[in-house]
């Protein structure tokens, strides 16, 4: 079975950790969000832009509070050339990984390791503050639309995990995948992700997909180690002022 294109998982991005607000400004569109998430955060380019837009949409999210921020996909290399000259620097390099659900489900989680829950529950909302994931990252879970569930991690009888799962179309992403740090190294991400790709399948859902960026290495072996297909990249630029 062939997995998303990169095109594809840019709009499941977009339906499973929505911004609360879009706008379009010339050939942009503008996300605006006051969570600190630059996926919420950050314009994409869906015409061909000048070096005259580029002041558009930065002025639409400094009126905003926003720092300038753009995502530069797969066929903006002339937008990323024309931000470089114009001081914007790289920030958050991120692989997008896809699989057949189907290939992820094989093997459910020990009992007791996994459950799923809606809303988080608050020993969730500790684990996601302690890895830096606060309310702002909560509220965007709160805004997606159905079908979507966070699943409690378990280890030691103690909750020491927690993930963010949604379904745009045939496809579900993982979120804000965290693991407490006294239970990391344990299996317990191998089993949440095992869980999400169950659940994807019974939400309706033919594929697992989630992005991470390239820095974090014990993500990007994870998801390769499940069989996840490399399908693309992208990154950020902004403007440090």
């Amino acid at each position: 079975m062939s997995v998303p294109s990169a095109k594809k998982l840019y709009a499941i991005i977009d339906g499973t950790w929505p911004a609360s607000a879009k706008q379009a400004v010339g050939p942009w569109t503008v996300r605006l969000d006051g969570s600190g998430s630059s996926r919420v955060s950050a314009a994409t380019a869906e015409l061909d832009v000048t070096e005259g837009d580029i002041a558009q949409a930065a002025d639409a999210m400094r009126e905003a509070g926003q720092t300038p921020l753009f995502m530069i996909r797969e066929g903006d290399e002339a937008l990323d050339t024309m931000l470089a000259a114009r001081g914007y620097v790289i920030k958050d390099p991120v692989n997008m990984y896809a699989a057949s659900a189907r290939t992820i489900a094989t093997e459910r989680p020990p009992p007791v390791t996994s459950f799923e829950v809606w809303p988080p529950l608050a020993a969730q909302v500790e684990i996601w503050a302690g890895g830096g994931i606060g309310q702002g990252r909560l509220d965007v879970m709160e805004r997606a639309r159905a079908p979507k569930t966070t699943l409690l991690g378990r280890a030691n009888d103690r909750p020491a995990g927690t993930v963010f799962v949604g379904v745009a179309g045939d496809c579900a992403m993982i979120h804000a995948l965290e693991i407490g740090h006294a239970h990391r190294r344990q299996g317990l991400a191998r089993h949440l992700s095992r869980a999400a790709a169950f659940w994807a399948l019974d939400a309706g859902a033919t594929y697992l997909t989630m992005v991470t960026t390239q820095a974090n290495d014990g993500a990007n072996a994870l998801y390769t180690s499940l069989g996840m297909t490399l399908v693309g990249q992208y990154h950020y630029r902004i403007l440090t002022e």
